[in-house]
């Protein structure tokens, strides 16, 4: 199957649904890109060709278009066309690592490791696991990528209890703790908007001072005891981080 082929048939239109015809397009579009489907640099067809294959306006092409421009989705350039911008729609509701989110995607997940080793907990990394200050903790710090490109840097503390051999995590921490029989069930993250330093900008490919996110995740066990704390840096160029809302039984006012 040609690559428009597969777009087109994955742009139809439902015509039993309430929902305009450019949402759905975009719904649609945007799905292809989140799903790995159409990857970063790929071409999207052109506006006269999308409306020729899914049946719908040109007018409606360019207002489902204009939403994905605006969300960063997609570029136009002028006299070149438009492509898929690369970007990443990470939502912050689903408990996953990030071998297993790069997989679900169709890219390949790597780690170039920048430390792989047991320490003492400090005060600030005792505090966060909930230990004893000295307790021995395994300390892992990588740069994460998707098909070799760097996505963010990663640093994961854990009790040597958890996880007493560093050499265990390959590319998914997680992978390693079901090793173990350990599950995490549960996560508290905060994020924070930043500026790369010199070296942060250098590892993840980025000029000096781009903006990043900063992410700080401490994840739990059932039993209530943390599992792992993870402090991560990603590419602000390539990732968004969605949360879904939902209305209390309250009337919102």
């Amino acid at each position: 199957m040609s690559p428009r082929t597969r777009i087109a048939d994955s742009l139809q239109p439902d015509p039993d649904s309430r929902m305009p015809l450019y949402l759905q397009l975009e719904a649609r579009l945007r799905h292809m890109i989140d799903s790995g489907q159409l990857r970063r640099g790929d071409v999207i067809p052109a506006e006269r060709e999308l409306a020729s294959m899914t049946g719908v306006s040109r007018v409606t092409v360019r207002k489902a278009m204009g939403k994905l421009v605006q969300d960063g989705l997609v570029i136009q350039k002028t006299g070149a066309g438009t492509f898929v911008s690369g970007r990443f729609s990470q939502p912050l509701s689903e408990l996953s690592g990030f071998s297993q989110d790069m997989r679900a995607r169709g890219f390949t997940p790597g780690s170039h490791w920048l430390d792989r080793q047991h320490a003492m907990a400090g005060p600030d990394e005792a505090m966060a696991l909930g230990v004893a200050p000295g307790t021995r903790i395994t300390r892992l710090k990588r740069i994460r990528t998707a098909d070799d490109e760097p996505m963010a840097i990663e640093t994961a503390i854990v009790t040597a209890r958890d996880l007493p051999d560093p050499s265990m995590v390959q590319d998914s921490l997680y992978a390693a703790f079901r090793a173990r029989g350990l599950v995490a069930v549960r996560a508290l993250q905060r994020l924070r908007a930043g500026l790369a330093t010199q070296q942060e900008a250098q590892w993840l490919h980025l000029k000096p001072h781009a903006a990043i996110l900063r992410i700080e995740r401490r994840a739990f066990l059932a039993d209530g005891r943390v599992l792992d704390v993870t402090y991560s840096t990603y590419r602000g160029d390539m990732y968004d981080f969605v949360v879904e809302l939902t209305a209390s039984s309250t009337t919102l006012s």
